[in-house]
Parts: structure tokens; C-alpha cells; sequence
């Protein structure tokens, strides 16, 4: 179970770094981050986002 919310915790951290670096690349004028379109990269974000939260609600049903 301790391994569980270290995953979630971890996948959490990546998706925010994810969405900040696209957001961020985006407001400095920019379509591309290493040839992927910067809104495919923000999407990719958001759907280990939606993992993290999984993870985390499957740890709360654990409980």
C-alpha cells in the first residue's frame, strides 16, 4: 500500500511537470517542444493526470 501512494505521488509530480513545461513553451511563442505539437504534449499531461488520480482513489478503496 506504501508503494501505491509513492506511485501516485510520483505519477502526480510528472503530469504537473508535463502540463507546466508545455504551458510554458506555449507562452514563450512556441508550437513544438522536440518536434511534438505542444498541444499533444499538454494532453499527454492531463492523461497521466487522470492515472494519478486513479491510483489515488484506488488507495483510498484499499483502505
Amino acid at each position: 500500500m506504501n508503494l501505491l501512494k509513492i506511485a501516485s505521488d510520483v505519477v502526480a509530480v510528472l503530469a504537473v511537470l508535463i502540463c507546466l513545461a508545455a504551458g510554458l513553451v506555449r507562452l514563450s511563442g512556441s508550437y513544438y517542444l522536440a518536434g511534438y505539437e505542444v498541444l499533444t504534449l499538454f494532453n499527454a499531461g492531463m492523461a497521466v493526470m487522470i492515472f494519478a488520480c486513479l491510483l489515488k482513489l484506488k488507495l483510498l478503496q484499499l483502505k
